[in-house]
């Protein structure tokens, strides 16, 4: 880098670091770039160095007259990252050459710099007395349920690998595999008090103990003195903590800083959200840390890495060393000698399930070297292959089970519906509007499922706003035309969305002569009394509710068609109670919907016994919501246009921030921030609340409000997310963005531009994370739900989606549905096994279909 180059840098860092008070330079920021300039001009080697050196002239030159620290930060740490960028280019156009001796000298020190460390500790430890004491409180136990998708990323990105590494040796005599289901006290070793240490980890049996993996791995090949990290990387350190301190954010989150020393460096080290921690890092503890090199202020520090107190077991076992999930009162020395020690007598008893010719045709270790090389890995290949077949086996299990569903599913009977159904003809001939070329697509594929002697089973997806009600209404309109007294029922999880679908439904059915009826839990005695009466002898022909649908006590006269809304939020046995509502011969058929787009790789995995259909396309008219994200110092501008767009006639929503999922808390911050908005922001305006705590009648009474126009703007929590359709909002601001997902951040925002004026989403994120900014971003740059939602699912994962108790899904220990080559290679190798024997019947697949349905024993089904 050129001199004057490297000078800006120190001059910026010094500057970071001295709190952005134009200090770094005597005389100021704006009279060192004014020296500064003329020499980079001269020492710009090309046009791109050329543009760096006046963008940096015109961005520091009002250096001083920024509005605060902030903007002069987002200032330096721009000009910070141009200068990585500019060494990175030079780096690229360099030729490449054979390291010189000098860099291969400095690669043997650190190596050398490392060994000596180590010794040197071994030699300490050896001296200390009750470490293991101290080892077994070394973790608290909300610590034990952290996630490591960040560390395990690079073994999980691996699967495109040569041949696995030679197969291990393992005992030639096996025990018997039916001691693998004794209790975990059968182990040497093992009382009952660490038995139950065991159970809170989830391990009961010595099966289940083989199977309790490692949350990550200590590698340490790739331990590094501090001095010599570099941004980016995932490494491995060993220091000693020099001081600790904890401070509360405005949110009341307990952030805890830590420095960290290993002799060659220092680095500062943060933790988020975790305030034991103060309690258990004291200075003057050695510690291995874990993680990825980040960078704040120029500074290179660590971010929530993993770490553990330092032990003579973790130098000494090998360069790869497990780390297990803990519990109070079993530290990580303890329990990775019983592991070991269990992997090595019974990890050979495992049975396989998996055919000798599929592992070697897929490249697949065999389970007893699977288990064995996950604990004790012999390399980073070995443990990657051994990964690789644990999750193939998780994967490959959930498809075998969602395809014996299906062939279940299809083996019961169900009532044909005409193809002609008169009703549906008569229906949609006299809409107002005419169906998009999706909408007519669906109903022609429901219609023939619907005409077969099996139950459909299909999932309906569509965005917000694409028309999937009109679908389901045709797709009940077939089911009544069936036969006499024949009956449809759609279950909505929250009496607005239930009541919304109510009123809409009878403006489009009664005219056709059909009776509607509801039936929710806040329904006075008499009117539910009436309601059960009309179900239960078949006088009402479409039925809309609740989970009431589903109560004891309520009988159909002749259930055809199961329509479930938003089904994500209904549990596996919710969904299947509604579907056992029909006539005991015939199996009704079940269409179910949403109103979140669901990633094809979710899909596959969640829906895999449905059918499906998309609705991808818009109804005419729909206009694209505009979407602004706005820092906090702009909320006043947000407030100004709300202010506008009622003036001009319009209406307003203001969603609350998720503070945590409590109805209550989330009821307190809406009742404080619309004491604020009506007492302080808009006083003259018309000011409406509604939240999860509100009775059902009182929130009912305010959607009928907003919806009648008596409300300018209404303030609400996530319970705005589904069931009101008010034509005349226009615009909405979502306080506290950065803390919902991309769903339900487009969720809120289709509530607007429901009616023929532009509407407008503001997004106010009050503390942003480089993976909310990156968030916020998408939703501005795309009104596309299905889009959004696979953003959605690689920057937060399949869990912010459904919930395995919601999904059904069995427990996955170390796959992840996101990985989509895994899922589609299980799912090919399933179909073609089920093809060849659907009920795993031959005498070589009989301990799959043990393995398979141990899978799904906890579970339920999904549809």
């Amino acid at each position: 880098m050129a001199q004057s180059f490297n000078r800006l840098e120190s001059v910026l860092q010094l500057e970071a670091k001295q709190g952005y008070k134009n200090t770094a330079v005597v005389g100021g920021i704006r009279q060192f770039v004014n020296f500064w300039v003329s020499q980079a001009r001269d020492e710009a080697i090309d046009e791109a160095d050329r543009a760096f050196v006046e963008q940096t002239a015109e961005l520091l030159t009002d250096y001083a007259k920024l509005p605060g620290w902030e903007a002069r930060a987002r200032v330096v740490d721009r000009l910070l990252e141009k200068l990585e960028q500019r060494t990175a280019r030079l780096a690229r156009q360099t030729p490449t050459r054979t390291p010189a001796p000098q860099t291969a000298r400095v690669e043997r020190r650190e190596k050398v710099v490392v060994q000596q460390r180590v010794q040197e500790l071994e030699l300490e430890l050896e001296n200390e007395e009750d470490w293991e004491d101290a080892d077994d409180e070394d973790y608290d136990s909300d610590y034990e349920d952290d996630d490591l998708e960040d560390d395990e990323e690079d073994i999980e990105d691996a699967f495109e690998l040569p041949p696995p590494p030679p197969a291990i040796d393992l005992p030639r005599k096996a025990p018997n595999p039916a001691g693998l289901n004794q209790p975990v006290t059968a182990i040497h070793g093992v009382g009952p008090r660490i038995g139950s240490l065991l159970a809170k980890l989830g391990a009961t049996t010595i099966w289940e103990l083989l199977y309790l993996f490692p949350r990550r791995y200590d590698d340490y090949s790739v331990m590094k003195p501090i001095n010599r990290l570099q941004y980016g990387e995932q490494v491995t350190v060993i220091g000693t903590v020099w001081e600790v301190r904890a401070r509360r954010n405005r949110h009341n989150q307990t952030i805890i800083h830590a420095v960290v020393s290993d002799g060659s460096g220092k680095i500062q080290v943060t933790w988020f959200n975790q305030a034991w921690l103060i309690n258990k890092l004291k200075a003057g503890l050695r510690i291995v840390m874990q993680g990825k090199v980040d960078k704040y202020l120029g500074r290179l520090v660590f971010n929530n890495p993993e770490w553990e107190m330092l032990s003579l077991d973790s130098l000494r076992t090998g360069t790869i060393v497990p780390i297990y999930p803990l519990t109070q009162g079993l530290g990580s020395h303890r329990l990775r000698q019983m592991m070991r020690g269990v992997v090595e007598e019974w990890g050979p008893a495992l049975p396989d399930p998996l055919p000798a010719e599929m592992c070697e045709r897929l490249n697949l270790y065999r389970l007893p070297q699977a288990i064995y090389q996950n604990h004790l890995p012999a390399s980073g290949e070995a443990l990657v292959a051994a990964r690789r077949r644990v999750i193939f086996d998780e994967l490959f299990l959930l498809q075998l089970g969602m395809m014996g569903q299906r062939r279940d599913w299809q083996a019961e009977p169900a009532r044909p519906c005409d193809l002609t159904s008169p009703l549906r003809d008569q229906f949609i001939s006299q809409l107002p509007y005419t169906l998009t070329n999706a909408q007519e697509r669906i109903i022609g594929e429901i219609t023939a499922d619907m005409a077969r002697d099996v139950p459909m089973n299909r999932l309906l997806q569509g965005d917000v706003g694409a028309g999937k009600t009109v679908v389901a209404a045709a797709a009940m309109l077939t089911a009544v035309s069936a036969a006499p007294h024949a009956q449809a029922a759609l279950m909505a999880p929250t009496e607005i969305l239930a009541e919304q679908h109510y009123q809409g439904l009878s403006e489009l059915m009664e005219p056709l002569g059909l009776k509607l009826i509801l039936l929710t839990g806040s329904l006075g005695t008499v009117a539910k009394r009436d309601a059960l009466t009309a179900i239960a002898d078949g006088s009402a022909q479409i039925i809309v509710g609740t989970h009431a649908l589903i109560q004891e006590g309520v009988t159909f006269a002749n259930l055809g068609l199961a329509v479930i809304d938003e089904q994500h939020r209904f549990g596996v046995d919710q969904r299947a109670a509604l579907r056992d509502k029909g006539p005991n011969s015939l199996t009704p058929h079940v269409l179910v919907m949403s109103a979140t787009p669901i990633p094809r790789t979710l899909a596959l995995s969640l829906y895999g016994d449905l059918d499906f259909s998309a609705l991808d396309e818009m109804p005419p008219g729909r206009q694209e919501i505009k979407t602004h994200w706005l820092r906090p110092r702009e909320r006043e501008r947000g407030y100004a246009f709300v202010r506008g767009q009622v003036q001009k006639g319009q209406q307003a929503y203001v969603i609350c921030p998720l503070v945590e999922e409590s109805d209550k808390i989330e009821a307190v911050a809406a009742v404080e921030e619309y004491e604020r908005l009506q007492n302080e922001i808009f006083p003259d305006l018309r000011l409406g609340l509604v939240h999860g705590k509100l009775k059902s009648d009182e929130k009912e009474e305010a959607m009928r409000q907003f919806k009648q126009g008596e409300i300018d703007v209404l303030v609400a929590t996530s319970v705005i997310e589904v069931g009101v359709d008010v034509p005349n909002s226009t615009v909405m601001i979502i306080e506290g963005a950065n803390r919902f997902g991309l769903a339900q951040l487009h969720q809120f925002r289709g509530r607007v531009g429901r009616g023929q004026h532009q509407s407008y989403c503001l997004l106010i994120a009050d503390e942003t994370t480089p993976e909310a900014e990156e968030r916020l971003t998408a939703l501005e740059e795309t009104n596309d739900g299905f889009q959004l939602a696979e953003k959605d699912l690689e920057l937060r994962g399949p869990g912010e989606f459904f919930g395995r108790r919601q999904s059904g899904l069995p427990e996955l220990k170390l796959a992840s549905l996101t990985d989509m080559t895994m899922l589609q290679l299980a799912r090919q190798e399933a179909e073609q096994l089920i093809a060849a024997d659907p009920y795993l019947e031959q005498p070589e697949h009989a301990l799959l279909q043990e393995r398979v349905q141990a899978f799904w024993a906890s579970a339920g089904d999904v549809s």
